[in-house]
């Protein structure tokens, strides 16, 4: 259920009953020639909406806009700073706590958020207000993306470009996927500037790939992002599944071990 389509009397009727809700997170940045600066948030609101639709939780409006400096220097990157974003997070949360939700599921498709995510994740649970976590859909189903893909890439990468081919094909420059692998960086082990003695030596993305993406996207079909779509939203619908049906008392932290601090007093 799409928050934003209700009436607060329909809203009252649902939080009366239920405690779930979805947060899809993404991003505006660059990646590459053939995919839409929308790509992350467009991935994550698709998956969130489908697994509210077959949940029958709350889903949020999306986030667009992330945490994403290490793409700065590609035309139209947007980005807010990691502490700005993380107050906006914790406090679009709370709101939802004083509408009683007490379990969110972040839904994210920007690997720049989830660091960040977890933090107030933490500060929520810390303070008892609520369980909220972070979910990336591609660390849901790695195995399915190693199988389907011989060079993924961590970003702008076939896996990406598949997702976008099936949830918004009309977006995708299907005639720019061999510029995209050929200007970019097919295999991280072939960069120079990656790992340096056992160091990441660089911060930004432009330092091992020219046009910012990787991998090879010539291998993405909208057939293929059907299937990763599906096995995706299927992992999240049984997170949501497992967090609906868990006691709150039994997601909150957990005590401090006996004996507990002060009792001897």
């Amino acid at each position: 259920m799409y928050v934003a389509d209700q009436t607060w009397p329909e809203l009252r009727e649902y939080v009366a009953e239920e405690s779930v809700a979805l947060v899809p997170l993404g991003s505006t940045e660059q990646h590459g020639p053939h995919l839409p600066l929308a790509t992350d948030h467009l991935i994550a609101e698709a998956l969130a909406r489908e697994a509210a639709d077959r949940t029958s939780v709350l889903c949020t409006p999306t986030v667009n806009v992330g945490v994403s400096p290490h793409h700065r220097q590609f035309h139209g990157t947007m980005w807010v700073d990691a502490p700005q974003f993380r107050d906006y997070v914790e406090s679009l949360t709370r709101n939802l706590a004083y509408h009683g939700i007490d379990r969110v599921v972040y839904v994210n498709a920007h690997g720049g958020n989830a660091q960040h995510l977890r933090e107030v994740g933490r500060r929520l649970r810390d303070d008892g207000t609520m369980y909220a976590i972070e979910w990336m859909w591609d660390e849901s189903i790695p195995d399915l993306v190693s199988e389907v893909f011989e060079h993924n890439g961590p970003h702008g990468g076939p896996k990406e470009t598949a997702m976008i081919q099936h949830v918004a094909g009309h977006l995708v420059r299907e005639d720019q996927l061999e510029a995209a692998r050929d200007g970019g960086l097919v295999d991280l082990d072939d960069s120079e500037n990656y790992m340096m003695h056992g160091a990441r030596t660089f911060y930004d993305a432009v330092e091992n790939s020219g046009n910012g993406v990787f991998g090879d996207q010539t291998d993405a079909t909208a057939e293929k992002g059907e299937q990763l779509f599906e096995a995706a939203t299927e992992q999240l619908v049984k997170l949501v599944e497992w967090l609906d049906a868990s006691r709150f008392e039994d997601l909150m932290a957990p005590a401090h071990l006996d004996p507990q601090p002060g009792s001897r007093r």
